[in-house]
């Protein structure tokens, strides 16, 4: 006898999930195992765990008596071999989940409309591409509607035919007796997936399946002020729909690179400026480089170490409104470590003149010591 999967592993969610993680984990893969979407051999027990699954976890009494026992737990909730049992008809959730005609008590094929799968792409632009935008084009393999056969799976000729297994419902249905009383288990049709008919003669470009992988290059607008995770969607750019449904989307997510020099942050560009120690003292103008061009910064006498300037409007563009941030450029004063001897005698000559000696650091007296003073201790 195999042994039963761990609900919380079924539905993918930790052990400390709330009812809402709960809730949306189950939404989650009834979509992904879906007949239209999962064609693996095991797609009805995958149904049948999910059901199950969720019936105890999303119930707080029976969740509290699985976390406490395990299966054993909750094992008279169904009875021997009903797992699932008077829970709504998963069907009635793929109606809701991907626009079917019918609410719950519906039954019958599914033939409605199923919108595409929304497909993830990865890009990586350079830094300068990420501030100033930039036109980039990529590959993506999608599924597409067959040309061949139009999307119904069959050669063209013939004709997909009732299916002798549901007879056209697209569901099977099991009567099981258990100490509970008499339950009605309905699942998908393992043969015709839920469709009602099968193709007795495959199409030959797309085996039956009614989508075929296609490799398209396709254009991306990168606007300027984009970052690290920035998401750009592409409408009707992903996978083809079943059965007329829509196309769905494509989502680019960014990527930027380091830059050697510039740093960002938010709309600003960081970056730091060397200068030598006379350049400091004196002032100077100097030549940076901006994403702007080489510009042209003012150096004021007297700089500190550390001292940020600030450029006006050469950061980064607002990606969601007008105008753009700063370029903030930290002044290091580089001290020299090694000195030809006309540089020695130069800075001997101005520590003279700054009186020779290093003033002497008298520490603020404490408060302890003030009160020494005022009793004259």
């Amino acid at each position: 006898m195999s042994t039963k999967r761990d609900y919380y592993e079924i539905l993918g969610v930790e052990r400390s999930a709330t009812a809402e993680d709960i809730k949306r984990a189950y939404r989650r893969m009834v979509k992904q195992y879906h007949p239209d979407i999962y064609k693996g051999p095991d797609a009805d027990q995958r149904i049948k765990e999910i059901n199950e699954a969720y019936e105890v976890l999303s119930d707080a009494d029976k969740r509290g008596a699985y976390d406490r026992f395990g299966h054993a737990g909750v094992q008279g909730n169904y009875g021997a071999g009903a797992p699932g049992a008077g829970f709504p008809d998963i069907t009635d959730l793929f109606d809701g989940f991907f626009g079917g005609l019918g609410g719950f008590g519906r039954r019958g094929p599914q033939q409605g409309p199923v919108r595409g799968a929304d497909l993830r792409f990865n890009l990586t632009i350079e830094f300068e591409e990420a501030v100033l935008g930039a036109e980039k084009e990529i590959e993506v393999t999608r599924d597409e509607t067959c040309s061949r056969c139009h999307g119904n799976g069959a050669e063209p000729g013939t004709t997909p035919i009732r299916c002798p297994t549901c007879n056209g419902s697209g569901e099977v249905r099991q009567r099981q007796q258990t100490i509970l009383g008499t339950f009605v288990n309905v699942t998908t049709c393992p043969r015709c997936r839920g469709e009602g008919e099968v193709v007795t003669t495959a199409c030959t470009a797309c085996s039956g399946e009614r989508v075929v992988a296609t490799t398209r290059r396709l254009r991306v607008k990168i606007p300027p002020g984009v970052d690290e995770g920035t998401r750009i969607r592409l409408p009707n750019e992903g996978a083809a729909g079943l059965r007329g449904g829509p196309v769905g989307n494509l989502y680019v997510f960014i990527s930027v690179k380091p830059h050697k020099i510039f740093q960002r942050q938010e709309n600003d560009i960081l970056l730091t400026l060397p200068v030598n120690i006379a350049q400091a003292v004196l002032g100077s103008e100097v030549e940076v480089p901006t994403l702007d061009g080489p510009k042209t910064i003012k150096v004021p006498a007297g700089t500190q170490g550390g001292m940020v300037l600030r450029m006006r409007g050469l950061g980064v563009p607002h990606l969601r409104g007008s105008g753009r941030g700063d370029m903030l450029v930290t002044v290091n004063v580089r001290i020299p470590t090694q000195l030809t001897e006309e540089q020695r005698h130069l800075f001997e000559q101005l520590a003279q003149s700054f009186g020779g000696n290093i003033e002497r650091y008298e520490p603020q007296s404490g408060f302890f010591d003030k009160v020494k003073d005022a009793l004259g201790l």
